[in-house]
């Protein structure tokens, strides 16, 4: 017997699922978070697993990375670049988050300005070397960190060093030869690609993070060991891929987006299965709630993302939306008299006001308590009672200010919520050019599924899917996930002069590097795939074009052209005769680390009963309503709305007018 675990640590609630490899059955379960210390909440729910002596891998999705960068805890970093390029992190970009806010103040880079160090050294446009570096002066900056000891880790971005690296690499040795056990991130290595405002906040973020990360992935093999857990832990990549515990000490910014990979993931294996090309995903939490597409069948992915505004990170990673909308998002009455839900929330401690917990808030939890859409005696599979009194008393100031019932305050709040996930729908979808008619939405995390219904009314998408597992299913998709590297690098090549020599060149070097990676993580079935970016010459923007083939010869760069081509008149309604450049090369690892054997439930053989009626409040105020459990339903079942479809970690609520029926693999599929 061996066990496949994959592991979710959320803001409210640690998830865990588990499959067993040999009969093929799979397990979830959830508990609280333990926020000052993750291990503990990990710890509580292995000890809750018979199985863990038998486990083979644990895949992990972890906030320790994101948490770092949000909450501006990380190391105190000495930034090392080109002279005469100091300020780059400072000035960062021209443009501003809100034009006529004069109150905005710029995000300031997590590095001191005294920190900022300026040597001696210069790379051409052209990967020459103008200036050799002065090594006396790196051997004595590295003494003059040592002697203070206030530098946590260093940050080295070097102009042009994405061409040729040598100066950067060097001053790598040199720290970690006279300053040892302070971290080194070289630009080359965190984002060999131009644009210094981009390459030198991502560097910098990955500097800062690298203390926080270190030691608190540390800690956590240690406890591992220490509990009699030997199996082999790896980290979700922001990619959707996995990598080892030290790959991700070594470059931890690739794990900035590490925990909302697992939904997306396991929605794209589902959607294969069922023969749906078109998703779009929504994961609602505790805390926030994480909005995706895929888009015929793949995930689409992005480098243009900010921790926050003006702070780019520029790393491959799914293309995930988050907003500050979850269970325990806080609802209050502003300065104006509005009814406000979120960003803030109540969190694991105190939690919502029904968790009994200390917290007194009205949250959204509350609020479908109040409703009766979640029941406060069948929480977590009456594993854990809700306080429904409770809940009530934290409406009432609510719906005192708004001259409503507590009922219809509840709804009010609920609405402002769902209004809130429909805007960020739309950001995925309209926004886009997509039409929300063409696609389905699955919603999962443990508050999702209660949304479920009104979100498909109020973004106009026909059909809903909550997959099996919602409160568990980023934990479920970390069970699947294949290891993926990304490399990348910038070297511009014009399409009047091409060098084919160079492009096979740069292309050949990426993939080694890529299989190397893989290969030192212990994976062998790799699967490569390269593309280029490129653009007319003279813009500022870059589309991606794919490479099918190894050899730049004269019909592949044709192909590659034309291709151009055509995408850019698609995407932007015309083309130019203009010659055109290729600007970075990029290339994609993935190795196969094993599938997943979706099980298959049993028929039904009669219609669905329910096992309980109670009162629930719909748009027309309370209605007597069926009350189903999921673990009783089997292939074929139909239900017609109003009703409410109970599970461990969570509960569908089905709207008036609508219909569910569940599939051969358990799934719930809702129409309008």
């Amino acid at each position: 017997m061996s066990y496949r675990l994959g592991i979710d640590i959320g803001g409210t609630f640690t998830d865990f699922v588990a499959y067993d490899e040999g009969n093929r059955v799979l397990s979830a379960w959830k508990n609280l978070s333990t926020p000052h210390d993750p291990i503990q909440g990990i710890m509580t729910g292995l000890n809750a697993f018979a199985g863990v002596a038998d486990t083979s891998g644990i895949r992990l999705g972890t906030t320790v990375a994101t948490n770092a960068l949000l909450e501006g805890k990380g190391a105190r970093v000495a930034y090392v670049t080109t002279r005469g390029f100091r300020d780059v992190p400072f000035i960062g970009r021209g443009n501003r988050r809100h034009h006529y806010d004069l109150a905005w103040v710029k995000p300031k880079p997590f590095v001191l300005r005294r920190d900022a160090v300026e040597v001696d050294e210069r790379v051409g446009a052209s990967g020459a070397i103008i200036e050799p570096l002065d090594e006396a002066q790196i051997e004595a900056l590295a003494d003059k960190f040592a002697a203070d000891g206030e530098v946590e880790a260093v940050a080295v971005v070097l102009l042009h060093s994405y061409l040729t690296p040598t100066h950067e690499q060097r001053i790598k040795a040199i720290f970690k030869e006279r300053l040892p056990g302070v971290p080194v991130s070289i630009s080359y290595e965190v984002l060999p690609k131009w644009k210094e405002h981009f390459r030198s906040s991502t560097t910098i973020c990955d500097a800062f993070i690298k203390p926080v990360v270190d030691r608190q992935l540390g800690s956590m093999q240690r406890q591992l060991q220490e509990n009699g857990v030997k199996a082999q832990v790896v980290v979700m990549r922001s990619n959707g891929g996995e990598m080892s515990l030290g790959a991700a000490v070594e470059a931890p910014i690739q794990i900035a987006v590490s925990g909302p990979t697992g939904g997306v993931i396991a929605a794209k294996r589902t959607a294969e299965l069922l023969g749906l090309p078109n998703l779009v995903t929504l994961d609602m939490g505790g805390t926030s709630t994480d909005v995706s597409t895929v888009v015929d069948g793949k995930e689409k992915f992005t480098t243009d993302f900010e921790i926050e505004w003006g702070r780019p990170i520029q790393i491959p990673m799914i293309d995930i939306r988050t907003i500050g909308a979850g269970g325990g998002s806080i609802a209050r009455i502003d300065a104006g008299g509005m009814l406000v839900v979120g960003p803030e929330s109540a969190g694991a401690n105190p939690g919502p006001a029904c968790y009994a917990s200390g917290g007194t808030a009205p949250t959204v939890t509350d609020a479908n308590v109040v409703l009766g859409r979640i029941s406060a005696s069948n929480f977590l599979g009456g594993s854990m009672a809700l306080d429904a009194e409770a809940a009530r008393r934290a409406v009432e100031p609510v719906a005192a200010a708004l001259g409503y019932s507590v009922e219809q305050a509840a709804l009010a709040i609920v609405r402002i919520a769902n209004n809130n996930m429909v805007g960020a729908l739309h950001t995925v979808l309209t926004e886009q050019g997509l039409d929300p008619r063409d696609f389905v939405l699955v919603a999962f995390g443990g508050a999702g599924p209660p949304h479920i219904s009104d979100l498909m009314t109020e973004a106009s998408i026909p059909r809903g899917l909550v997959p099996n597992f919602p409160g568990q299913f980023s934990a479920f998709g970390f069970t699947m996930a294949d290891a993926r590297v990304d490399r990348y690098r910038t070297v511009q090549l014009n399409s009047r002069f091409f060098d084919r020599e160079r492009a096979a060149s740069v292309m050949a070097e990426l993939v080694a590097e890529c299989r190397a990676d893989l290969a030192g993580q212990g994976h062998h079935d790799i699967t490569v795939s390269r593309s280029v970016e490129m653009r007319y010459l003279g813009q500022n923007y870059e589309l991606e074009i794919p490479v099918t083939a190894e050899a730049f010869t004269d019909e592949e760069v044709a192909g590659l052209l034309d291709t151009f081509h055509t995408l850019h008149e698609a995407r932007f309604g015309f083309r130019l005769a203009d010659h055109m450049e290729i600007v970075n090369f990029l290339v994609t690892g993935v190795a196969h680390t094993g599938g997943l054997e979706f099980p298959v439930i049993a028929e039904a053989d009669g219609p669905a009963g329910p096992l309980a009626r109670r009162p629930v409040w719909f748009d027309e105020g309370w209605v007597d309503t069926p009350v189903y459990t999921r673990e009783t339903l089997r292939a074929g079942h139909a239900i017609s709305g109003p009703a409410l479809v109970e599970e461990h970690a969570s509960v569908t609520v089905l709207d008036p007018g609508k219909s569910l029926t569940v599939d051969r693999y358990g799934n719930l599929l809702i129409a309008a």
